[in-house]
């Protein structure tokens, strides 16, 4: 359908004589499904600022198209991010083309922002990947998904556009599986089960997410009983929807905050436990007990089915040790 010459400073040329088929669509709709590599929203911004031509004159990204018309423009070469490359460890479990899968360590950001303008995920992805094709016109790793900055584990992050976009239709589609483990206070009953209950942001607090606000989104929490231990219990939660601190919100609205959560646990994090080797225990975490474990999904590029898997980091396996019984201690098996 199209004719695309090599990528050259300015950007990458091309041309799409339209045919019988494809008469009447959108302009911005065609290109958003040609092989350009371009959302819907980028095709739009092109159009607006004349970049993409139809019949070598400005157009609106709305006009019908009809058989015979010329397409044409130039794709602009992806920009670099303001942002500076630092050398930070990173922990890779996979790594290709497309994608890097990482076991982000906890205390880390993912993305800078005020406050925590360095030393996050994305400036040791921009060291680390040379290969970076560019995500909505720029060079950078393409975040879909994120961890607050004091959970641990696993994270996918797209390495170009076509990825980016695959990917996130994954999460927008939940064909993506994630797996977390959480020690939360106290103890349950049922084995299973499943919260329902929309999110959105407290009516009060504003840097809180609630379950009682006005403009909630709809939010769906599967948990599991791993292990019961005294007082508390490690959880698996396979979270169904994406909402901002869902899986926190969810099981504090229940009675059942997640272990050392400074926003959602009980107002004093450490005062309901009397064990005071336990206590210190928790203390030395110094985070909530949130780990993503594990996550499955279609790879952007094979169609296979992948899985990924990040190992229980020390600090979570040390409060799990401090809070089982004096008996021997099963190793966490998962």
């Amino acid at each position: 359908m199209n004719g695309l010459s090599p990528a050259n400073k300015k950007g990458k040329h091309f041309s799409i004589r339209i045919t019988g088929k494809n008469q009447a669509r959108r302009l911005d709709q065609l290109l958003s499904e040609s092989d350009l590599n371009l959302s819907r929203s980028q095709a739009k911004k092109l159009i607006e600022t004349e970049a993409i031509l139809l019949n070598q004159r400005p157009t609106k990204p709305s006009r019908p198209l009809r058989a015979g018309d010329l397409v044409s423009g130039t794709i602009p070469s992806a920009e670099p991010l303001s942002l500076e490359p630092e050398p930070l460890p990173l922990s890779i479990l996979f790594e290709d083309s497309s994608i890097i899968v990482v076991n982000k360590p906890a205390g880390m950001v993912v993305h800078p922002a005020a406050g925590n303008p360095s030393g996050t995920l994305v400036n040791a992805l921009l060291y680390h990947c040379r290969d970076l094709s560019g995500i909505n016109g720029v060079l950078r790793p393409g975040i879909v998904h994120r961890l607050d900055k004091d959970t641990s584990g696993v994270m996918v992050v797209a390495k170009g556009d076509e990825a980016y976009r695959h990917l996130s239709r994954e999460f927008k589609n939940r064909s993506i599986r994630k797996v977390y483990l959480a020690i939360v206070q106290g103890k349950f009953e049922q084995d299973e089960g499943t919260i329902d209950a929309a999110i959105g942001r407290h009516p009060n607090e504003r840097k809180r997410m609630s379950t009682h606000t006005r403009k909630g989104r709809a939010a769906i929490t599967l948990w599991k009983v791993v292990e019961r231990l005294d007082g508390f219990t490690l959880l698996e939660i396979l979270p169904q929807t994406g909402r901002t601190h869902q899986i926190r919100v969810h099981l504090s609205s229940i009675g059942h905050s997640i272990l050392g959560d400074p926003v959602y646990g009980r107002k004093s994090r450490y005062g309901s436990i009397q064990d005071p080797t336990i206590k210190e225990c928790v203390k030395g975490m110094g985070r909530q007990a949130l780990h993503a474990h594990r996550v499955g999904f279609i790879h952007p590029r094979t169609g296979e089915r992948v899985d990924f898997v990040a190992p229980v980091p020390k600090d979570f396996e040390e409060v799990l040790d401090c809070l089982r019984s004096p008996k021997p201690n099963p190793s966490l098996s998962l």
